[in-house]
């Protein structure tokens, strides 16, 4: 059996970062996992920060992106559930040339795909293969079974709703504003994006709880675009379904241990957040990020799979995990809330935050860079 310095257990985008990154330090690497399940387009994005670019890039990944793939925010707008209750960010006040970018999904997956395809280090593997490395690294997402298997079961609380995802295009150009609106009890999503049509299409992310995702996905497409334009009051012009609608049940989880002799977990196999700030994906990469590091700057006599070394990773990890954790629990249980007190409250927070410079500057250096 061919010996590997590291098994990553999961193919996604934060398994293949992984082994991508991990075989760039000349380590020998196992990629076991499948890609995306399911049938049908893949009609989700991602909204990565400039940390996550920078990685992507390092992976040279970013740059094999089509050029429609990814689109910059400048911008962004969050409204409360009160007539002038709203939040402003922008690029420029930040001095950063964007806030974020929006990234087809599917494009990512593929250009990782291909990247892993040509990477001297990195054997593909199936997943039920038998491996033998010094490091087990689990990537393989919130339905991860290993981590029960590895004695760190995973707490999670269902938070009774379901993120409906789909295309959109929009009759008023994006301008790479990226637009949310937070209401009792649910939280509208629509991010900037230029697929479809260049300059007038959005990701839409939409959180509500469960029994009315169910409703309205099964509204035919005139009533659910008449549902959106009721939602978002028109900013965006009207706005219709560019192909089929997605959902998926949200949850709030964290993994009782996050490594082991020999064994890691990282991303949502490790830690799952609400979808409301767009981080799932970041805190996954600055997981990457940080191993990656750590791994590389280990003393000559330590093995990658060492408890003590391993740690290191955690440590540096566990409180921005789950600072963010805590703040997207919050605001969901903050705005979903149907108490009028609250309700006043928290759209005289929003208003107040946007008048306060260095408390909305604190706020975004925090997303930059997870």
């Amino acid at each position: 059996m061919k010996r590997f310095d590291v098994c990553v257990r999961g193919a996604g985008v934060v398994g293949r970062s992984l082994a991508l990154s991990l075989a760039r330090l000349g380590l020998r690497i196992a990629l076991q996992g499948e890609g995306r399940a399911g049938t049908g387009p893949d009609v989700r994005t991602y909204a990565l920060n400039p940390a996550s670019v920078a990685l992507l890039t390092t992976l040279r990944v970013w740059e094999a992106l089509p050029a429609d793939a990814a689109t910059p925010v400048y911008d962004m707008r969050v409204e409360g559930d009160a007539p002038g209750a709203a939040l402003d960010f922008s690029a420029w006040q930040q001095h950063v040339r964007e806030l974020a970018w929006i990234v087809d999904a599917a494009a990512l997956d593929q250009e990782l795909a291909n990247a892993v395809r040509f990477a001297p280090h990195v054997s593909e593997l199936p997943p039920k293969a038998n491996v033998e490395a010094e490091l087990l690294a689990v990537c393989e997402g919130k339905t991860s079974a290993s981590s029960d298997a590895l004695g760190a079961p995973v707490e999670r609380h269902d938070y009774g709703q379901t993120a409906v995802a789909a295309r959109l295009v929009a009759t008023r150009p994006h301008q790479g504003i990226a637009r949310q609106w937070f209401r009792s009890p649910d939280v509208l999503a629509l991010l900037p994006f230029d697929r479809p049509s260049a300059g007038h299409s959005y990701g839409l992310v939409w959180s509500l709880p469960s029994e009315r995702a169910r409703g309205l996905l099964a509204l035919d497409t005139a009533a659910f675009e008449a549902a959106l334009l009721e939602a978002t009051g028109g900013p965006c012009g009207e706005l219709r379904l560019a192909g089929e609608r997605a959902a998926w049940p949200l949850c709030l989880a964290r993994a009782d241990r996050w490594c082991g002799p020999g064994w890691v977990l990282l991303g949502d196999a490790a830690h799952v957040v609400h979808p409301l700030a767009g981080q799932g994906l970041n805190l996954g990469l600055a997981d990457v990020r940080v191993l990656s590091r750590v791994i590389g700057e280990r003393e000559a006599w330590r093995g990658v799979g060492d408890a003590r070394l391993l740690r290191r990773y955690v440590r540096e990890r566990e409180m921005p995990t789950r600072a963010m954790a805590q703040l997207t629990d919050g605001l969901l249980q903050l705005f979903a809330s149907p108490s009028g007190g609250l309700r006043e409250l928290r759209n005289r927070g929003l208003t107040l935050v946007n008048q306060f410079a260095p408390l909305k500057r604190w706020l975004t250096a925090r997303a930059l860079d997870q």
